[in-house]
């Protein structure tokens, strides 16, 4: 009989140690994060202007580091690159609310691109909002209400919510403890909830009520010329980094002629409406992603440039770094730039 169930026993085993492993290896979660580099993409595809100039025979590249929350495979993988670095996650910050923050950066910076590419090329513009959503949760406040990030919050009490003056406007005069009936879109499903109003305490020493969540606005940005309106394809690719790239590209269409001048140019750094450039991070990752994608030109913001020229003399890179403060300086640069052979 025990010859019989031996070999029964030691599959048995063999099979749950092997579980095990794999559960170790590759589920098992690790308070540690990957970054890489990531990609230089085109812009062009990624932008649309009904009567804009589409002539362009060089390119403009956004940049990206590749985030990975790390497996145990992942955390020994990252050992043998030589462009990979291992970081502690943030705490209480789960993988759903990095990535809505990261969507929230994007929106919030090509926002700021097209306000940026307006104002250099003279277009009036409006800025309209469009709707306030859940980015994130505090770790000094917990929410009495069941939040997900991505929540689009639609009415308190049924008044309706559109911008940020509406969701405060709405709480003004209420005390904690209090509880307002909040609409809310999750995911397209409209759902209704009782949520208690928690103690929020402001810079300035005064208290007052809130949901207990971090929120952000996603804002239109309409011109009065309606064939220059720009539209944004979705490109699944987060983060403020994009910002100046985005507004080259804009421009780009929005004027005659070729802004690129036949050259492959790849370049990083937020942007903002009055069109300063402002540092990044990950820029290590960039010039090395940007390097294998055969740029001629980098444009970095002024503070990352250190950074980024140790970098790519430490990969012998031929790309031309060039440091910006804002967008005029990486206009200028290109004005005086002779057109590629």
């Amino acid at each position: 009989m025990r010859r019989t169930r031996s070999p029964v026993i030691k599959a048995g085993l063999y099979v749950i140690s092997l579980a095990i492993l794999v559960y170790v290896v590759v589920y098992m979660p690790t308070p540690y994060m990957v970054n890489q580099p990531g990609t230089a993409e085109e812009v062009k595809p990624m932008v649309t202007i009904i009567g804009g100039d589409t002539e362009e025979q060089g390119t403009f590249m956004l940049t990206t580091v590749s985030v990975s929350y790390a497996n145990l495979a992942l955390l020994l993988s990252a050992q043998f690159k030589p462009h990979a670095e291992i970081v502690r996650k943030e705490p209480d910050r789960n993988d759903e609310e990095y990535q809505t923050q990261q969507r929230y950066y994007m929106s919030t910076s090509q926002s700021s691109a097209i306000m940026s590419a307006y104002r250099q090329a003279g277009i009036e513009y409006e800025v309209v909002p469009e709707y306030v959503f859940i980015v994130g949760f505090s770790e000094a406040i917990t929410p009495k209400g069941d939040f997900h990030p991505g929540d689009i919050l639609k009415e308190i009490n049924g008044s309706p919510i559109g911008k940020f003056e509406d969701l405060s406007g709405l709480l003004k005069g209420m005390a904690p403890g209090e509880q307002v009936e909040l609409t809310y879109d999750r995911g397209g499903k409209i759902a209704t909830q009782k949520v208690e109003l928690v103690k929020i305490s402001e810079e300035d020493g005064n208290i007052r009520a809130g949901l207990g969540v971090t929120v952000g606005e996603v804002r239109k940005i309409e011109p009065k010329d309606s064939d220059k309106e720009v539209q944004f394809a979705d490109t699944r690719i987060g983060g403020p980094s994009a910002g100046l790239m985005f507004t080259l590209e804009i421009y780009n269409q929005l004027t005659p002629g070729d802004l690129s001048k036949g050259y492959r140019i790849a370049g990083t750094g937020t942007m903002s409406e009055d069109g300063a450039v402002g540092p990044i991070g990950g820029v290590k990752f960039k010039i090395v992603a940007s390097d294998r994608q055969d740029a001629e030109i980098f444009f970095v913001p002024e503070g990352n440039y250190k950074e980024a020229e140790t970098k790519a003399d430490e990969i012998k890179s031929d790309m031309k770094l060039v440091p910006v403060k804002s967008v005029q300086d990486a206009l200028d640069y290109l004005d005086g730039l002779e057109p590629a052979a």
